[in-house]
């Protein structure tokens, strides 16, 4: 069962002020210019707006007045979905808060989301912690969960980026990664988190092989990448939101891109200008 927005939250900003709603035009609503989520996606927009459409808007969206205009300070999802109907107004409660108070309820509202991946999850309490010198036991009070979690949680940001990546993309689980944690040395991980989705290992699978006499005395030998194609790659894979593999020897070589599933794969062929493949 999906739970709702967390309680952490509400209770502040309940403890805030008064709760005075009021039904505020969506032309005079701008986003959080502090919303530490960058894509929304529209599948999920769909699917709330068709909630929206069928049971209204349930709960409030949280703005702060800024000259003639209202900032979001929750609720940008709601908001968006409102737009997607073309509703032309929204039910609001409206805060006098700073820009730091903008920033941590942003925050708190994103990681008491259900579908945030991992490492996002992590990075939104690494912000609250250095942002707001929060401790773990005093980031669990305002998300709702426990220390612990928040602790094991953060161990992933220790990963190298392509198991990051690998886990952003659900190629791992956070089961997955709490195992790579215990291997120590970088190359040593990055092959075996190659292994787990390569192979289709579960957590199970990986602690066997890593408990064994054979893999224990497997080394790992790095090859040598330049500078300058090291640089090529990080640039591809941002340009293409997906790892890239650059192999050069004497003039030639190939360049392998990754993809995640089939629609991944659908978008990367039309990307790649090949639009009839159906």
């Amino acid at each position: 069962m999906k739970k709702a927005l967390g309680r952490g939250l509400e209770s502040i900003i309940a403890g805030t002020e008064q709760r005075e709603v009021r039904n505020i035009p969506i032309s005079n609503i701008k986003p959080n210019p502090f919303q530490p989520r960058k894509v929304f996606k529209d599948e999920e927009l769909k699917e709330l707006a068709d909630s929206i459409k069928e049971n209204g808007v349930l709960q409030p969206i949280t703005v702060r007045r800024v000259g003639e205009y209202f900032e979001i300070v929750t609720g940008e999802r709601r908001y968006r979905a409102c737009k997607m109907l073309g509703l032309k107004d929204i039910p609001a409660i409206i805060k006098n808060i700073s820009n730091d108070k903008m920033v941590e309820w942003a925050l708190i509202e994103n990681v008491q989301r259900e579908n945030l991946n991992v490492v996002e999850e992590a990075e939104a309490y690494r912000e609250l912690a250095e942002k707001f010198n929060l401790t773990h036991e005093d980031i669990s009070k305002k998300v709702g969960k426990s220390r612990a979690h928040i602790t094991n949680i953060l161990r992933v940001l220790e990963l190298e980026d392509f198991i990051k990546d690998l886990l952003k993309n659900n190629r791992i689980s956070f089961g997955h990664a709490k195992v790579l944690l215990s291997i120590k040395e970088p190359l040593r991980r990055k092959h075996f988190a190659e292994r787990i989705y390569k192979e289709d290992l579960s957590v199970r699978d990986l602690e066997k092989l890593l408990s064994s006499r054979v893999e224990k005395t497997v080394k790992i030998k790095e090859k040598k990448k330049s500078i300058h194609l090291k640089d090529i790659e990080s640039k591809l894979s941002e340009r293409l939101s997906r790892k890239v593999t650059v192999k050069y020897k004497k003039g030639k070589g190939n360049i392998s891109l990754e993809f995640y599933n089939d629609d991944d794969f659908k978008k990367l062929l039309i990307f790649l200008g090949l639009k009839n493949f159906d």
